[in-house]
């Protein structure tokens, strides 16, 4: 079943027992009209077939053949499935299942009246004409039926809507829209940009103009809002549509995931307001999933940190692709049941696929490896807030570069064959300890791979928007608290993306990378955060102000993805570069002078893992 039909199954089945009817007597009734259609078929077709001259007509075959034929219909409308609830009322499905069970018959009965039709007076072509009479009756009946479900469903006091895009996703959504008694909108019109669609109507609702008469239809609409029904809507599409929505005061709206609209499983109420996040990090990915697949599926696969934002997240779409075994690692148990939550349903805590461990107990780890024996690692367990950081330097050693390195050996005992370690753009020409200490775990990384010749490589990106004390919450509860928002810098731009646009293009690395690889994710334009501020603030509707705080120690004015000397960057994915890093010798690590050459110049970018003797920097 198609999901448009799906859909309208659902809403029919639903104002079916809201009448308080059962489906078998629905049906019932269906089949009694059926038969009827039948009769008055076959009796209109030797009316006909006589000129209306009734008393040519020998009427007692004819209703003999009248009740076969309903005997019939009955027996093969449930063979076809007509009177099972397969199909709605006048879909295509149901259309050709009728002509199934028509056809059927109607050739079925032709049989004996042609050979035996001297002897009982009956016409040879009657069955012939009577099945397209019939066929039409039935479908009529069910065209009225549609029409009178499709009235009784559409929603009272809806507010008048337009729709951008006339395409799959639009035709979804007005079908919604016009079958919820409940629903908040009501589609008034679409715009599309495709002429081809300039006198299409579907469902009644027709397609008023392209985009660029958005004023025009909007005025002459009264349209309060704008539904924005495009497959791969991205952040430059979304702005422009707002932009112009602006202009004439229309909400703009935006859809669920496309996955979701198909299977089913949202509604209308899953319709929700444009969000910063869609303006600014709704990157459409095409993800390859046989490669992904292919080194996933049935596969041992361990995630660190995985009760942070990128760590859970990785862990929901690991799990999509059958792992034989899914291990979720991190030292906070709390994330730990959240995570368990969204991938298991519950959060028990009680079973082998959560890991309470630290990544830095080397021992702990190894042990764990040891009995595990994962196939496949994620690395995401680390220290991210870079004013904590530059308090406390010695944790982003203990955790970023030791933890990593505890977590690359542990791997490399057992032979792992994959492991992708979570970087940032902040490893990219380092200027703050946290940025110095992931360039040291990319190094690492680089390391490893050099050494075991497996696909042992770093994946690197700038912002995520919505994890754990990432500026988007924190805008949002000043907000919320009615205080002022800070912001570093007016020129001060990052680099943003979703979280799981990151984590799909994540595993899209993991298996196009090489060993010792920097995979560099596309995160689109950077952005002003000034802007953000001032857009969420014009969408809390609030008068708040925005006060600059300056740069704090370490922090870049604008972000870099690539670093200056980092060798080999090419693109073999549309939204990933490849390029490479000197890889460290873990026995040349000194954390002391790591430290001093931080102290002495934190502001030039140049080592990230001090080698013992020497400055040992890529970008030296």
């Amino acid at each position: 079943m198609s999901v448009k039909n799906w859909l309208w199954s659902t809403h029919v089945q639903d104002e079916t027992r809201a009448r308080g009817e059962s489906i078998f007597v629905r049906f019932g009734v269906q089949y009694l009209t059926d038969a009827v259609a039948w009769a008055l078929a076959i009796v209109a077709a030797v009316v006909f077939r006589y000129d209306f001259v009734v008393s040519r007509v020998h009427w007692v075959p004819v209703l003999f053949l009248c009740l076969v034929v309903i005997v019939l219909q009955l027996l093969l409308g449930w063979t076809f499935g007509v009177y099972r609830g397969r199909f709605t009322y006048g879909s295509f499905e149901e259309a050709r299942a009728v002509a199934y069970t028509v056809v059927t018959i109607a050739l079925f009965s032709s049989v004996p009246v042609v050979i035996f039709s001297a002897q009982i007076g009956v016409p040879r072509s009657l069955m012939l004409i009577s099945g397209f009479i019939a066929y039409g009756l039935m479908g009529a009946v069910r065209y009225l039926k549609r029409m009178y479900v499709t009235q009784r469903m559409r929603p009272d006091n809806a507010q008048p809507v337009l729709l951008l895009g006339a395409g799959f996703m639009g035709s979804l959504m007005v079908r919604r829209m016009l079958t919820d008694r409940e629903s908040e909108y009501i589609p008034v019109g679409f715009l599309d940009d495709d002429r081809s669609k300039r006198n299409l109507h579907l469902m009644g609702v027709p397609v008023l103009g392209r985009f660029k008469d958005i004023v025009k239809v909007a005025n002459s609409t009264r349209a309060t809002a704008l539904v924005v029904c495009v497959a791969r809507a991205d952040s430059n599409l979304l702005q422009r549509v707002t932009t112009m929505a602006d202009s004439v005061g229309l909400k703009v709206k935006v859809l669920p995931e496309l996955d979701d609209l198909n299977d089913g499983r949202t509604t209308l109420k899953d319709v929700r307001d444009l969000s910063i996040e869609d303006l600014i990090g709704r990157h459409p990915v095409d993800t390859d999933v046989a490669s992904i697949a292919d080194y996933l599926s049935n596969k041992r696969i361990l995630v660190t940190g995985a009760g942070g934002s990128i760590g859970s997240e990785l862990c929901r779409q690991i799990a999509k692709f059958g792992p034989a075994e899914l291990m979720m690692l991190d030292r906070d148990e709390t994330g730990l049941q959240q995570t368990q939550l969204q991938i298991s349903g519950h959060g028990l805590l009680d079973s082998t696929d959560v890991i309470l461990a630290d990544i830095r107990d080397a021992d702990a780890l190894e042990r764990i490896f040891v009995a595990r024996r994962p196939e496949v690692v994620f690395h995401a367990a680390a220290l991210k807030h870079l004013p904590m950081l530059e308090q406390y330097p010695d944790e982003a050693w203990k955790t970023n570069v030791l933890g990593t390195l505890n977590v690359l050996r542990a791997a490399m005992t057992i032979g792992v064959e994959t492991f992708v370690n979570i970087s940032t753009d902040k490893a990219a020409n380092p200027t703050s300890i946290l940025g110095h200490s992931k360039r040291a775990a990319e190094r690492l990384t680089a390391w490893a791979g050099k050494e075991t010749g497996h696909s042992y490589l770093s994946v690197r990106f700038g912002n995520v928007l919505g994890s754990r004390g990432s500026l988007l919450p924190t805008f949002q509860a000043l907000i919320a608290a009615d205080k002022p928002l800070t912001v570093t810098h007016p020129d001060a731009t990052r680099y943003f993306m979703t979280i799981p646009e990151a984590c799909q293009l994540v595993m899209q690395a993991g298996a196009i990378g090489s060993p010792g690889e920097v995979l560099i994710l596309d995160m689109g334009k950077p952005v002003r955060i000034l802007d953000i501020a001032r857009r969420m603030i014009a969408q809390s509707g609030k008068s708040l102000e925005i006060i600059y705080t300056g740069l704090r120690d370490g922090e870049k004015l604008h972000e870099e993805l690539t670093g200056v000397g980092e060798a080999g960057a090419h693109r073999t994915h549309a939204l990933i570069s490849h390029a490479r890093v000197l890889p460290i010798d873990p026995s040349r690590l000194d954390r002391s002078e790591w430290q001093r050459r931080w102290d002495d110049d934190q502001a030039e970018t140049a080592i990230v893992g001090i080698e013992r003797g020497s400055l040992g920097g890529v970008n030296r």
